[in-house]
Order: C-alpha cells, then sequence, then structure tokens
C-alpha cells in the first residue's frame, strides 16, 4: 500500500469504534516531545541544520526492524490538499503544515504512530488508539521513542527533563490527551463548569484539531497542562482518573436528557438522519453536528443499525480535503458541499 492510498482511504485503525468507552471517548492519544542533542530547536534553526535533522531522523528510522510499515513524507513533496489531510486525519498539527520547508512527517501504515519532524520540537512521536486506551497509547509512543533513541541522541537534563523550545513541555515532553463525546452535558447547559474544573486540575480542553481550532459536533479534547514535576505514569493515571469522572457525568447528562427531553430527543435525532440520508448541500460544520446527534441517538439505541465505526469514518469524509483528495482536484464550497453530501448519503445507503 503506498501513502496515496493511506491518505484516501476512509478509515484507519483509531477510527475503528471497537475501543473501550467508544460512546463518549473517541481516541486516546499521546505524544512526546524530543529534540536532538547538539542542534538548535526548529524556531531558531537555519535550513541546512533543519535538513541535517531530517536526515539524522530518516536514518533512525531506517533502522527499525518493520521499516517497510512506515512512510518518511517531506512536506514540500506534498500539495496543499495532502498537507491539510494529514490534519484532518489527526496525523500532525496545523502549525506543523504552515511552513513545509525542511519539515516531514512519518506515518505507519495503519496510522497509529505519526511522528512529526521540525514542528515546534525536532520530533512529536504520536500514538493514537480507538476509544480509552491511554496506557496502550502510552506504551507504543514509548516503543517508537526507545527506538529512536538508539540511533540519536536527545537534549536532555538530569535536573529538568527533556529540553523542548516551549517550557511548558519540559521534563517528561508528554503531552496525553483524549477526543471526547460530550452533547449530554453541552445540552444541559453543563460543560462551561465541567471545562472550569479541569481547569482547576490542570487539565485542558481544546477544540477538534487541538490548540486554536474550534470544538465542533460537541467533541472536545482533554489533555494534561503540566509536563514538568511528575512522571509520565502520573501524568497519565490522573488524566485516566479525570477522564472517567467525565464519561460518568455525559452517561449520567444522557440519561437525564432522554427522561426530560422524550420524544424532541428522539425527533432531533432522526431529523439528523433524514438530512444526512438526503441532503444535496451540506457543509462540512452542519454534517459534524448532526453526526454528533447520530451518535448520541446510536448510544441511546435509536439507531440500531449503525456503528461507531461508519460515524467515525463520516467525520473524516466530510473534511474539505478529504473531499478534494477523492475528487482529485481542488473545489469550490458549493462542491465540495453537494460532494459531502453525495458521499454521505452513499455510506448510509445500507444503512437505511
Amino acid at each position: 500500500m503506498s501513502w496515496e492510498e493511506i491518505l484516501q482511504r476512509p478509515s484507519s485503525s483509531w477510527l475503528d469504534g471497537r475501543g473501550p468507552e467508544q460512546e463518549v471517548v473517541i481516541s486516546s492519544r499521546v505524544r512526546l516531545a524530543r529534540n536532538l542533542a547538539q542542534h538548535l530547536f526548529p524556531n531558531r534553526a537555519g535550513e541546512r541544520e533543519l535538513e541535517t535533522i531530517m536526515n539524522e531522523v530518516g536514518t533512525a528510522v531506517d533502522g527499525f526492524p518493520d521499516r517497510n510499515h512506515y512512510y518518511f513524507l517531506p512536506l514540500t513533496k506534498l500539495g496543499p490538499i495532502d498537507r491539510q489531510l494529514l490534519v484532518e486525519r489527526h496525523l500532525t498539527s496545523p502549525d506543523h503544515i504552515k511552513e513545509p520547508r525542511q519539515r516531514g512527517i512519518i506515518i505507519r501504515d495503519d496510522e497509529g504512530v505519526s511522528i512529526m519532524v521540525n514542528e515546534e520540537d525536532h520530533l512529536r512521536i504520536q500514538a493514537l488508539f480507538s476509544g480509552f486506551q491511554l496506557e496502550e497509547a502510552w506504551k507504543l509512543a514509548g516503543e517508537i521513542d526507545d527506538r529512536l533513541e538508539r540511533t540519536l541522541t536527545y537534549a536532555y537534563d538530569e535536573t529538568y527533563g527533556y529540553l523542548t523550545a516551549c517550557p511548558t513541555n519540559v521534563g517528561t515532553g508528554l503531552r496525553a490527551s483524549v477526543m471526547v463525546h460530550l452533547p449530554g452535558l453541552v445540552m444541559l447547559n453543563r460543560i462551561g463548569k465541567v471545562f472550569a474544573h479541569l481547569s482547576q486540575l490542570g487539565l485542558v480542553t481544546r477544540g477538534l484539531y487541538g490548540e486554536g481550532t474550534e470544538a465542533l459536533g460537541n467533541m472536545f479534547q482533554i489533555s494534561n497542562q503540566i509536563t514538568l514535576g511528575r512522571s509520565e505514569e502520573e501524568l497519565l493515571a490522573h488524566l485516566q482518573a479525570i477522564t472517567r469522572q467525565v464519561i460518568e457525568q455525559e452517561r449520567g447528562a444522557r440519561r437525564e436528557l432522554y427522561r426530560e427531553m422524550g420524544d424532541h430527543l428522539v425527533d432531533r435525532v432522526f431529523r439528523a438522519y433524514g438530512l444526512l440520508t438526503h441532503a444535496r448541500l451540506i457543509s462540512s460544520k452542519e454534517a459534524i453536528n448532526l453526526i454528533s446527534d447520530l451518535r448520541l441517538g446510536l448510544d441511546l439505541n435509536l439507531l440500531p443499525q449503525l456503528n461507531y465505526q461508519v460515524l467515525n469514518e463520516l467525520l473524516l469524509l466530510c473534511q474539505p480535503a478529504y473531499i478534494q483528495k477523492i475528487a482529485g482536484e481542488q473545489q469550490s464550497a458549493r462542491e465540495r458541499d453537494a460532494k459531502r453530501a453525495a458521499l454521505i448519503r452513499d455510506r448510509l445507503k445500507k444503512y437505511t
């Protein structure tokens, strides 16, 4: 399978919908920030030094025993649509693709592993799993980290830990996060209090694609804010414990919604289903919000013919870059709205 085939497929391992607590936790991710000793941070390094870093990382990945499952893609060799598609698939960050020169990404063919090269730090090692699997993501990220360190020498201080471009990442360099779907808490107007409580506990909440992005479809990313002064195990255990509290709060909110709204909630779910299966024009924002209602309907057993995998796939195939990748060309907003509606109708056809 080529990297182009990977980017065009409608799913990946972390979208398979088979992870634990999938009705609330869509995915779990662990990222490790690492920098190479004797090199300036990316924001201070010149192009020649950034190129050297790219070559050193490439040599390290070439030593992986399963090297044939990894693709090293310089961002300059990808067009704007392909670069944005990497963001839509949660394989890289919006900031990483802004300046493609001497920057790259390494992806494993199942998309469970990606490594950003020369983003804010020299390396951002990411492991991504379906559902609530933070420990599994940490284990995999740590394994990739160990492989790279056999060849690369990291910038590390005995007192402070791993040195990073941003002081907030110094120490473990670990950012663990869960992508959660919280329609119950949003619809009951409790989400603000929940987020305020998370902030007091040292956690941060972001939008669908991370820092600086919009929260769509009642989906949010919750991650640790502190990396210094605690071990990786402590950071993960803290996020896991708080996430379990959020899961229980959301489940309680959904039960309360169903009791209070009854037919109004059922009507909302089936209206969303009707629009998605019949619309001829639909924007990405509207589609994501309607898919959120379908996820809620599935959890309430109103749409038993659906499953979380197909709903996760819908989140991907309604994105602008994915639609243009499938079409093979750049399209106007109206053309994308028409193509999006057709793709969604086709994907849901066998569930009607």
